[in-house]
């Protein structure tokens, strides 16, 4: 029996069974025509992310990595301006970790872009997505804990 849907993740894979719908003893010829339909022509079922939800995903990312990254880049030009008119004398040692630490935004931006988006489909969400943060944080990290314990469950099966 599968969850009702509001209790369900976001683009959770429906837990329905393939092996209901194919026939028994498809001919070699057969299998691999329908193999060749499901590539071609994937159904939702098949897809992970909506394209809404893809594309939010893509554009907070966006923002919040590549402003950093762009800030991170630019300081090396603008420091080079600086020492070459000997408008100001700066250390290269400054000039990297300003630059180091721009780009380490950027890349912390670019994960909290993808989780900060609102993964569910009708809903945009808030324009810094804290709330939508913590709650697709706690989706990570319970279906995280989960696959934990499914892989202990097998090492323990294993060593039995």
């Amino acid at each position: 029996m599968s969850k009702p849907v509001s209790e369900r993740i976001p683009f959770e894979p429906n837990k329905r069974s393939k092996k209901a719908k194919e026939v028994k003893n498809p001919s070699p010829i057969t299998a691999d025509i329908s193999a060749m339909n499901n590539i071609q022509n994937p159904s939702s079922d098949d897809l992970g992310i909506p394209e809404e939800v893809n594309r939010r995903m893509i554009r907070r990312a966006a923002i919040f990595c590549g402003i950093p990254t762009g800030l991170g880049i630019t300081t090396f030009f603008v420091s080079y301006i600086l020492v070459s008119k000997h408008i100001l004398d700066l250390p290269t040692s400054a000039v990297v970790l300003l630059s180091m630490l721009f780009l380490g935004i950027g890349v912390v931006g670019l994960s909290y872009g993808a989780i900060s988006a609102s993964w569910d489909e009708g809903r945009v969400g808030g324009w810094w997505g804290g709330e939508e943060f913590s709650k697709n944080f706690g989706y990570l990290s319970g279906a995280w804990k989960s696959q934990q314990q499914i892989v202990k469950a097998a090492q323990k099966s294993k060593s039995k």
